[in-house]
């Protein structure tokens, strides 16, 4: 390896370390690698900030500002709400409503955002149905990341690919392209989880005689 190949090695270690340990902010240790690598004429000025002008990243940006305006308006606390009004005391209803819900809105929002989102949502919609968080919580982060691939925005990797298909002078995605893997996974797994639920329902009453 040569020398800057080695020094880039080294930066990006240096900033997984001061990722993994907290005891630095993350915004100040990415500005850090900027910094590092422009003074080391690694990347020129143009280059070190091109990221901020991204569309992308913009983008980015502003679903997670959306997510979090659910969370601060109380759009969530409703969703759960509903949830639980609309599947009553059944653990299928509630898995099913709770995965479409998830994948809608993660289709047009970060995944990673709306799992966030759903987390204390499914917390207290487990306390009220009195089952195990954990028959809910898987099911929530496979929604999650199926509604990845539901649209173009979903994930940052899809607008990543796109972008590069676009410099490149290809042609790019359409905003549904990966709508119908997305759908078909989406809904192989809501009949697995139901499926599960209804089976688990099953064997309970037939141990227990009700």
């Amino acid at each position: 390896m040569n020398g800057e190949l080695i020094w880039v090695l080294s930066l990006l270690a240096v900033a997984v370390v001061l990722f993994a340990t907290g005891k630095v902010r993350m915004d100040a240790v990415a500005l850090f690698v900027i910094v590092a690598f422009v003074l080391s004429g690694t990347l020129t000025l143009p280059e070190a900030f091109s990221g901020f002008s991204d569309p992308n990243v913009i983008l980015i940006a502003a679903l997670f500002i959306i997510g979090d305006g659910l969370v601060r308006t109380g759009v969530a606390t409703v969703v759960g709400t509903w949830l639980v009004k609309m599947a009553g005391s059944s653990e299928i209803k509630m898995l099913v409503l709770l995965m479409i819900t998830v994948a809608g809105l993660g289709a047009f929002m970060s995944s990673t955002g709306v799992v966030a989102i759903f987390i204390p949502v499914v917390l207290s919609v487990s306390m009220h149905m009195q089952t195990s968080p954990s028959r809910l919580m898987m099911p929530l982060s496979f929604a999650g990341l199926i509604s990845g691939m539901m649209t173009l925005v979903a994930t940052p990797p899809n607008l990543v690919v796109n972008s590069e298909l676009l410099r490149e002078g290809l042609h790019g995605f359409s905003f549904f392209s990966v709508t119908p893997l997305g759908g078909s996974g989406a809904g192989a797994r809501h009949c697995l989880y139901a499926g599960d639920a209804l089976h688990a329902k099953r064997r309970y009453a037939r141990t227990t005689g009700r």
